[in-house]
């Protein structure tokens, strides 16, 4: 069984984005999701209109950057002309990003609550897709079921997993339509410790982020992160990369040989997650190549 593929629009390259999905989805990969970088929604709206078959989505699209009458009619739409196959993932990013657009947000339970209900309450907009809570820590997860059609992580621990789809009933973790996914930064190299080096230089800037050290404290990585925070507060931002263990990273990303990669994302989906997203980098080239690579590995 093929993961899905994470897949974002770069500027000057989105022609050739739109054909690489034509390509994921002939190959037989489970699924296409878009990140928050770029316009996320644009893209599935693109991909609804030149696929037939695949499982596509938002991973995620911030709940404050639009209006949410402006949400319902896009996703209402292109969960219609898709056939029923696309995904709203929806998160409520982090503040970083938020202030750097200006945009004031509130308590995330309550702010995600009442944007699903709202966006439910717009009306006339025909059907709306599956909404997909980006989750982290518990809470999040019980609300993702109580309110959402689905739930996905974004470099979660997958230790941890046991813990986290606990809060979930055995009616979600059995229900195919209930979505649960997992963003997975993924390396393919045989040379083990460079692409190693990658999936940390690309995590390194989440671990800044006070929303995922908590999550990974509770993952059971306190050591790491309390090293990450003493960093942070001596202003010694070079020294983060090295508090970042390589047991945390084996155990929120994947990398190595064609066959080590394989088997990790085969330990993925025993670990409940029904759609691992893979989020491929190279240490070659840019996103073609990384998804290049990664076709490779099913040859």
């Amino acid at each position: 069984m093929k993961p899905a593929i994470s897949l974002a629009a770069v500027p000057g390259r989105r022609i050739k984005t739109i054909e690489l999905a034509k390509e994921i989805e002939k190959r037989g990969f489970s699924g296409i999701f878009g990140p928050s970088l770029g316009d996320s929604l644009a893209l599935c709206n693109a991909i609804a209109m030149h696929t037939t078959d695949i499982m596509f989505g938002t991973s995620i699209t911030p709940i404050y950057t639009r209006n949410v009458a402006d949400f319902a009619q896009t996703a209402a739409f292109i969960h219609e002309i898709s056939g029923g196959r696309f995904r709203f993932g929806v998160g409520v990013s982090h503040a970083p990003a938020m202030n750097r657009l200006g945009v004031k947000t509130g308590k995330p339970l309550s702010d995600m609550r009442q944007f699903v209900a709202d966006l439910h309450a717009v009306p006339r907009v025909g059907d709306l897709p599956p909404i997909v809570l980006a989750s982290l820590r518990d809470k999040m997860i019980q609300l993702a079921q109580e309110v959402g059609g689905g739930m996905v992580f974004a470099n979660g621990a997958r230790s941890h997993m046991g813990h986290s789809l606990g809060n979930l009933d055995a009616e979600s973790r059995d229900n195919d339509n209930f979505f649960i996914g997992n963003m997975i930064p993924t390396c393919i190299s045989e040379d083990k410790e460079a692409a190693a080096a990658i999936n940390r230089k690309t995590l390194t800037s989440y671990a800044f982020l006070p929303n995922y050290r908590n999550y990974w404290k509770e993952a059971g990585y306190e050591e790491e992160m309390v090293g990450v925070e003493k960093a942070l507060a001596d202003k010694d931002y070079d020294r983060v990369p090295g508090c970042l263990s390589d047991r945390w990273l084996a155990d929120t990303t994947l990398y190595g040989s064609a066959n080590e990669v394989r088997e990790g994302i085969e330990a993925w989906y025993e670990a409940g997650i029904k759609t691992p997203i893979i989020v491929p980098s190279s240490a070659q080239g840019g996103q073609m190549q990384a998804i290049q690579e990664f076709f490779d590995i099913w040859d």
